[in-house]
């Protein structure tokens, strides 16, 4: 069976394509993609008129929770969560119970994903074994199972030394290290960020300068070394201002954040709703400013949802004691689109920061729509309103702040390998 999706609005960044085209799809492959396309025989049309047609979103940061915790959420139902969300490839990294830091965890999520069948699911493994920061894993053998990354995202690589041997080793691998920003020494017994909030909320506050120092760190190291560091989930002015004078030294540093980071601000835990918990902690507006300015001058690369789910058991407690983390997979999109109303992003940029660069980072075969590329699209209806309804979402936990939120610019046609994985057309 064939696919012709008709009369869209084409942005493929990686061709420089922005126009009103048709694509064809034949099998698991885009077969053509140009104007007033004719197909016969088994073909399903769908009219996009007033569409955008992008290559496949990808979201480099969630957490997927399987092995270990699959009462928060599965592979399958993060992946169903993926594709409403407008997501075809999703990265997941290794905090899992085992730890994703052998063969066998990474080959076992890469099995789930396979059965699950919805988006194309990338391993990260861990940086050290345990994720206890003390002896590197075996990165040869995790590539080798199909690792795309290497991270100990939750937990910082404290000791400099095992960090510079993971930069090189990964180097020499042709992976990234993605690399999680926090000076523990700083940032224990914190619940927020620190600042006139959290005096007023009676909560020990994580100083910006956990984050900035560490930001710094791995960016001197990479600069010393000759290798690249990718840093995730940005919160802050000083990480900007570093990865922003890193990047005019030539320094190789890429950058994420999350739409939570300039779509919120500490200003909402005022409720001391641990929906609102997360790590890094919602900043000020100063620091929200500072991450729309990084997206706007191509400080900060991408945009990831870094979804972590929890249950009611991690999140119905006093706030001191709830888990980090919010759920995100299918709210990104829509909360990104603010950008493009607010003139902070063209839908370009802001597919470059979805799609294109994190499938440059992860140096994946994605985020184009070429003729002959594996058929990975992301349709969005960039005019449709919805309210965001937690109990209406894929993924198996609940922990939304944005719940109510009204939002527009949706994902209604999430296509993978050639398969139509969700639709909200026709």
């Amino acid at each position: 069976m064939k696919i012709l999706l008709k009369d869209g609005r084409v942005i493929d960044p990686s061709q420089n394509i922005e126009s009103r085209m048709d694509i064809l799809i034949e099998g698991d492959k885009i077969a053509r993609i140009e104007k007033n396309i004719s197909a016969s025989g088994d073909v399903q049309t769908f009219d996009l008129k007033d569409k955008v047609v992008s290559p496949g979103l990808i979201d480099m940061h969630t957490h997927l929770r399987e092995p270990g915790f699959e009462y928060k959420e599965t592979i399958r139902t993060g992946s169903e969560a993926a594709v409403a969300g407008g997501f075809t490839a999703i990265a997941c990294m290794a905090n899992t119970e085992p730890v994703n830091d052998n063969r066998s965890v990474t080959e076992f999520i890469l099995k789930q994903a396979s059965i699950a069948d919805m988006a194309h699911v990338y391993p990260v493994a861990a940086v050290s074994k345990g994720l206890e920061g003390k002896t590197l894993a075996e990165f040869g053998e995790l590539v080798d199972a199909g690792a795309v990354a290497l991270s100990d995202d939750g937990n910082p690589i404290a000791d400099s030394a095992l960090m510079r041997n993971a930069l090189e080793y990964a180097h020499s691998l042709g992976i990234p290290v993605i690399s999680h920003c926090e000076e523990k020494s700083l940032s224990s017994g914190g619940a927020m960020n620190e600042g006139l909030v959290s005096t007023l909320l009676g909560l020990q506050g994580i100083p910006n300068i956990a984050e900035d120092i560490m930001t710094v760190r791995d960016i001197a190291i990479a600069g010393y070394t000759g290798t690249a560091v990718h840093i995730s989930h940005v919160s802050t002015s000083g990480s900007v201002k570093a990865i922003r004078e890193a990047k005019e030294m030539g320094i190789k540093v890429t950058a994420e954040t999350a739409p939570h980071y300039f779509a919120l601000t500490d200003d909402s835990l005022k409720e001391y709703s641990t929906d609102f918990k997360m790590y890094p902690p919602l900043r000020s507006r100063e620091d929200t400013e500072a991450i729309k300015a990084g997206l706007r001058d191509g400080t900060i690369d991408a945009i990831a949802s870094d979804h972590a789910p929890h249950s009611s058991i991690e999140k119905d407690v006093e706030f001191d004691y709830a888990a980090n983390g919010i759920i995100g997979l299918e709210t990104s999109l829509s909360l990104c689109m603010k950008l493009v109303d607010e003139g902070i992003l063209s839908l370009r940029e802001l597919i470059e920061k979805m799609s294109t660069n994190p499938a440059t980072i992860l140096k994946i075969p994605k985020g184009t729509l070429k003729k002959g590329a594996t058929a990975d699209i992301t349709v969005i209806d960039p005019q449709k309103v919805w309210t965001v309804d937690r109990e209406k979402f894929r993924s198996k936990s609940r922990n939304s702040p944005f719940h109510g939120w009204q939002l527009k610019g949706k994902a209604v046609l999430t296509i993978v390998s050639g398969t139509v994985k969700y639709s909200e057309i026709g």
